[in-house]
């Protein structure tokens, strides 16, 4: 007798790619009268945030070497 075994992954989109789904749909429904630069904020504000920890942990990666 075998098992079957099931994984499951989460495939889902995490709330940064809701909010800018939502940001980008109002902006073209021109509910928002924003700039593209702030529609787009959640994912550029991930992604700098992101590469702030990264430097933060290469330097304390140098300075406990």
């Amino acid at each position: 007798m075998t098992k079957s075994s099931s994984s499951s992954s989460s495939g889902g989109i995490e709330f940064a790619g809701v909010l800018t789904i939502v940001f980008v749909v109002l902006k073209l429904l021109e509910k928002i009268d924003w700039s593209w630069w702030w529609v787009l904020s959640p994912i550029w504000i991930g992604a700098c945030l992101l590469v702030v920890v990264l430097i933060v942990l290469l330097i304390l990666a140098v300075i406990f070497k």
